[in-house]
């Protein structure tokens, strides 16, 4: 059989129609409809840099622009919609997933015990029952609520006290959950009085070959198509070589085939995807030309690769890059139009002076910034500022540069 080849426009729908981004970013977006969304995407990572909006309020205004923060914070906290772990970052995930993550949170406490103590976080281990102890009589806590008699230092993670250590472990191994944030800080319970009985009760979560077929399947189903080292990545939970070794048992049985795609660039690499993909109708629909800002942490860009391979888009976020050597700024935000991302921009909201400042705009390859885009790209930042908390935009002198590949 010849394999099958997608076209680079055919790939790129496929992967926006998967990430949701396909469609205008309009309708309900609280309660089972943002619920939904979230559904769809796996997980919204999580992340505490506010330029202009978090990462997780923005993923999910770029696809409902009716989204607002309190929805998602009762969708966790009052509902109990959503539990907080970890995949390659901590995110929110829905609940019915939470069995799913109990091989991650085996694999966690083996992990994070050996890392922890080779990394001196001395006396962690110790402080398990007192920090368990604790929470069953006084309730939720935060890390500055236990080990008072500890030595503190600047909060970073170095100055970790061991009781704040302890909660993270309890809470990555399972014994306790994370049931909301005040600002950004954790707050932690008992699983048993947060999570339903027959969620967390180890007698009825998946085991490793069920947790390994669930994760794979699930990845590539909002994937499209992938690699076993993308498929693995997806959630973080399995390992290179058992994603791998899945793939090969699917191929195998035919329920997986390799299919070559086509990048940016016209370069062709080895997926894996389920049989049929050229008949996928998202294959021929066209995205929405809608103009829209993207999250850095977007899940459709969180692989760099391959935003690079597929979208021909080379972007690094350069938040832990000394400003002096910066090529774009601190937290640049990607531009999608259609099926292509056509700038990167560097913009900020100022709350206290009610305005989102613009300092600059770097179209993509041979992308023409002309009025027509302009004036897109005003009513997206206008939209934007609903959920940036401000009412005005201002745009610094010499805001539109050259195109970002002089750059790079």
């Amino acid at each position: 059989m010849t394999m099958l080849t997608l076209g680079n426009g055919q790939a790129r729908r496929i992967f926006l129609d998967r990430h949701r981004l396909s469609d205008p970013p309009v309708g309900e977006a609280r309660g089972a409809a943002l619920h939904g969304l979230i559904h769809d995407l796996g997980f919204v990572q999580l992340d505490s840099i506010n330029t202009v909006a978090r990462a997780h309020d923005l993923i999910l205004f770029s696809r409902r622009q009716r989204y607002r923060p309190k929805a998602l914070k009762n969708l966790y906290e009052r509902d109990r919609a959503l539990f907080e772990h970890w995949t390659h970052d901590a995110a929110v995930i829905p609940m019915d997933f939470y069995p799913q993550w109990n091989l991650r949170r085996q694999r966690d406490a083996e992990k994070l015990r050996a890392r922890w103590r080779n990394w001196r976080r001395d006396g962690f281990e110790k402080r398990f029952q007192n920090v368990l102890e604790q929470i069953a009589a006084e309730g939720p806590l935060c890390s500055s609520d236990v080990g008072k008699d500890e030595t503190r230092g600047s909060g970073g993670w170095w100055d970790w006290h061991p009781s704040k250590t302890a909660l993270e472990y309890l809470w990555r191994s399972g014994a306790l959950c994370v049931v909301g944030r005040d600002g950004f800080k954790k707050r932690y319970d008992l699983t048993e009085r947060v999570i339903e009985q027959h969620l967390h009760d180890p007698a009825n979560c998946p085991d490793v070959a069920a947790t390994i077929d669930w994760c794979c399947d699930q990845a590539l189903a909002r994937l499209g198509f992938a690699t076993h080292t993308e498929i693995a990545a997806f959630w973080d939970h399995v390992t290179p070589a058992e994603a791998r070794d899945w793939c090969a048992e699917a191929l195998a049985a035919g329920a997986l085939e390799q299919v070559q795609v086509t990048g940016a660039d016209g370069s062709v690499k080895l997926a894996y995807a389920r049989p049929g993909l050229d008949q996928d109708p998202a294959g021929d629909k066209e995205p929405t030309s809608r103009l829209r800002v993207l999250s850095p942490f977007d899940p459709a860009l969180r692989d760099r690769n391959r935003a690079e391979r597929l979208f021909g888009f080379n972007y690094r976020i350069e938040v832990f890059v000394p400003e002096a050597k910066r090529t774009f700024g601190y937290y640049v935000f990607p531009i999608l139009e259609g099926d292509r991302i056509v700038g990167r921009v560097d913009m900020k909201a100022f709350r206290d002076e009610d305005v989102l400042r613009v300092r600059a705009l770097w179209p993509e390859g041979r992308t023409r910034w002309g009025s027509g885009r302009q004036r897109a790209f005003d009513a997206e930042l206008e939209k934007l500022c609903k959920l940036a908390g401000v009412s005005e935009v201002a745009f610094e002198d010499g805001w539109l540069r050259p195109s970002a590949q002089n750059y790079l």
